[in-house]
C-alpha cells in the first residue's frame, strides 16, 4: 500500500469522525432527556370496582352429579302371542293403573270360555242332583265325590280361559307416562314382545355418590336440592330416601338417592342433574366474588387495594398488592376465602387480568357487577 494511500484513509477517518462525533453526542442527550422525562411523568391511576371480603354464614352442603331415575319404570311387554286386534292408547299419554293399552284377538278363546261356562254350568247342577240323592241314600258317597271334583274341573278349566283372555288384555300395571309405541294394528305378536315403555315421572328418583368420609353426615330424611339445564332457573325440592349399605370399592363412594317432586314432568328419567345435599349444620365462611379470583396453575390469587404513601410526592394513594388465596366451596357468584384474606380487605372485583402488583388505582363501583347468592340469569 502507498503512501497516498494511507494519507487518504486517514484524512477519511478523521472526515467521518468529525461529522459523526457530533450527532453520537447529540443522540445521546435527546436519549438522556427522554429517559428523565419518562421518570419523571406521573401516570394517572386505574378506575377499578372493589367490595370487601365479607363474612357470611353459609347452611353446610355437600355437591354432587346425578342421575334421574324413574320411581316405576317397565316396558310393557306381550304376555301372551296373538294378533294386534285394538290399540287403545296414544304414544307418550298418561294412564292410570289398569287402563287397557292392547287388546289381542280373543275370539277363540270366547268361544272356549263359553263351552267352558256350559260345562261347568252342567257339573255344578250334577253336583246339586247328587247331593239330594245322597240325602236320600239312593247314591254311594263316591258318586257324590265324582260329582263334585267335575264340576271343580269344570270351574277350573273355565278361570283358565278367563285367564288367558286377561293376558290377552295388556293394561297398564301402574299409573305414569307412556312411551313410543312400537306395535301396529294386526301385528302379530309373540311371547315377551314390547309394546310402550311406562314410566312414574312424579316423583322421580335421583341417585348420586358422596365420598365415604361424608357418611356420619347423612341419614334418610336429610334435605336435598337439584338443578338440570333442563329445567333453568327450576330447583326441585326432595328427601333422601336410602343409603346404600356398602361402600363403592373403586371410587370409595357411596351411592346415594333421593326422591324429588316433580308436579310438571320436567324431569325425564336419563337426565343429568346437579345434587346438593342440605345440611343441618352451618358454617361461617369469608366470601368475595368469584370474578376477582385469577386462577392459575401456580396458584390462585386477587389483587387487595391498600393505603400506601408516595416517596415522591408524600401523599397517601391506594395502590395494588397481588395476593395469593386458598379457596373453599362456591356458591351462586361467590366463592369462600379459607386463608390469604381477612374481613374488611378491599378486593378488586372484576378485571384483574389486566392489573399488576403497585399499580394506584381510584375505586369506582359504578358498573361494578351485582353478585347474588342464587343467580338467575335471563335467557338472552
Amino acid at each position: 500500500m502507498t503512501k497516498k494511500t494511507l494519507l487518504f484513509l486517514a484524512a477519511l477517518i478523521v472526515c467521518v469522525l468529525a461529522i459523526m462525533g457530533p450527532l453520537f453526542l447529540i443522540k445521546t442527550g435527546q436519549f438522556k432527556a427522554m429517559g428523565a422525562a419518562g421518570a419523571a411523568k406521573v401516570y394517572p391511576p386505574t378506575t377499578v370496582s372493589a367490595v370487601p371480603a365479607k363474612r357470611d354464614t353459609w347452611a353446610d352442603s355437600m355437591m354432587s352429579p346425578g342421575s334421574l331415575h324413574a320411581v316405576q319404570g317397565v316396558t310393557v311387554a306381550a304376555e301372551a302371542p296373538g294378533k294386534v286386534a285394538k290399540i287403545a292408547f296414544e304414544p307418550g299419554a298418561a294412564v292410570q293403573a289398569g287402563d287397557l293399552l292392547i287388546q289381542l284377538d280373543i275370539t277363540t278363546e270366547e268361544a272356549q270360555l263359553r263351552a267352558a261356562e256350559a260345562a261347568a254350568a252342567l257339573a255344578r247342577a250334577s253336583l246339586n242332583r247328587a247331593r239330594e240323592l245322597r240325602q236320600s241314600g239312593t247314591n254311594s258317597p263316591a258318586d257324590l265325590d265324582v260329582a263334585d271334583a267335575q264340576a271343580k274341573q269344570a270351574l277350573a278349566q273355565a278361570e283358565g280361559i278367563r285367564a288367558v283372555i286377561a293376558k290377552k288384555s295388556i293394561r297398564a300395571p301402574f299409573a305414569g307416562r307412556l312411551g313410543l309405541r312400537f306395535v301396529n294394528l294386526g301385528q302379530i305378536l309373540r311371547e315377551g314382545d314390547p309394546i310402550a315403555t311406562l314410566q312414574t315421572l312424579d316423583p322421580i328418583y335421583v341417585n348420586f355418590s358422596l365420598p365415604q368420609q361424608r357418611l356420619a353426615q347423612l341419614a334418610p330424611g336429610t334435605a336435598v336440592r337439584v338443578t338440570s339445564d333442563a329445567a333453568p332457573g327450576d330447583s326441585f325440592a326432595g328427601a333422601i330416601n336410602a343409603i346404600s349399605p356398602e361402600i363403592d370399592a373403586a371410587t370409595r363412594n357411596i351411592r346415594i338417592q333421593a326422591t324429588l317432586a316433580n308436579h310438571d314432568e320436567k324431569l325425564r328419567p336419563g337426565m343429568y342433574a346437579n345434587v346438593e345435599v342440605m345440611l343441618p349444620s352451618e358454617a361461617a365462611v369469608l366470601v368475595i366474588p368469584a370474578t376477582a379470583v385469577l386462577y392459575a396453575p401456580y396458584g390462585d390469587s386477587v389483587f387487595v387495594v391498600v393505603e400506601q404513601k408516595n416517596e415522591k410526592s408524600g401523599k397517601t394513594q391506594k395502590v395494588l398488592r397481588q395476593q395469593f388465596v386458598r379457596l373453599g366451596a362456591a356458591r351462586g357468584d361467590f366463592v369462600s376465602v379459607q386463608d390469604g384474606l381477612k374481613d374488611g380487605d378491599m378486593v378488586v372485583s372484576a378485571g384483574g387480568f389486566k392489573l399488576r402488583p403497585g399499580m394506584p388505582v381510584v375505586i369506582d363501583n359504578a358498573l361494578a357487577l351485582d353478585s347474588q347468592l342464587a343467580p338467575k340469569p335471563k335467557n338472552t
